[in-house]
């Protein structure tokens, strides 16, 4: 379509599916054993982040009693288990991917998340659904660093200054800010300050291919 984003990417975690429940659990399972009560204190303070950086924290909180590597194997193992049979995808997410599509415009999953829990939510929501996805695997840099958006907007043969990218947590809307998109924050956890190049929304209910195109007059517009 004329006058619209080149492009359309969507975060995995809190924002396609409504996995945040499932990693608090998974979460909570791998630090049990280690005498530590994790909270959703903790989850927030590690929200977005990636794995290397949680494990140092729940190393750190079990005082030492194993390595950071350790827990992010654990939680990597116990996460994309309860992924392959918890899937449920955030509201609007499922209907304002085949809107895009079925308009012609291109798309991709960009997660952090590790390959094997990406794949493991694809089975459940459809490997289909995107043309492709991006894991923390699949880049040198994970989020906050723009290289998944960068690299995602490459495969498209897109500008990604011209666009769309929708994140949840602040390290990948930093990302996304990092690299060059506009963005349009779904937070749930976390506050989001908005900017002549960012939007924040309740839901991606609120959404539809209409109203991305006004809201994409309204950005450029604003700027």
């Amino acid at each position: 379509m004329s006058d619209f984003f080149d492009a359309v990417f969507f975060d995995m975690d809190g924002l396609t599916v409504d996995s945040e429940p499932q990693w608090l659990l998974s979460e909570q399972e791998v630090v049990e054993p280690f005498g530590y009560k994790w909270t959703q204190e903790d989850q927030v303070a590690c929200l977005g982040g990636p794995l290397s950086r949680l494990g140092d924290y729940m190393s750190v909180k079990t005082d030492n009693q194993k390595p950071s590597s350790y827990f992010v194997e654990m939680l990597i193992k116990i996460q994309a288990d309860r992924m392959r049979t918890n899937t449920v995808a955030m509201p609007g997410a499922i209907e304002l991917v085949n809107s895009l599509r079925s308009h012609g415009v291109k798309t991709a999953l960009v997660s952090a998340s590790p390959r094997v829990i990406v794949d493991a939510v694809l089975d459940n929501i459809g490997h289909n659904l995107f043309p492709f996805s991006l894991s923390g695997d699949d880049v040198q840099n994970t989020k906050p660093d723009p290289e998944g958006y960068l690299k995602a907007a490459l495969i498209c043969e897109s500008r990604i200054e011209n666009s769309l990218v929708f994140e949840d947590s602040l390290p990948g809307m930093q990302a996304a800010i990092k690299s060059g998109a506009w963005l349009i924050a779904v937070p749930h956890l976390v506050h989001v300050e908005e900017s002549p190049r960012v939007r924040s929304i309740k839901s991606l209910e609120q959404l539809s291919i209409e109203k991305l195109i006004e809201l994409r007059k309204d950005f450029t517009a604003s700027i």
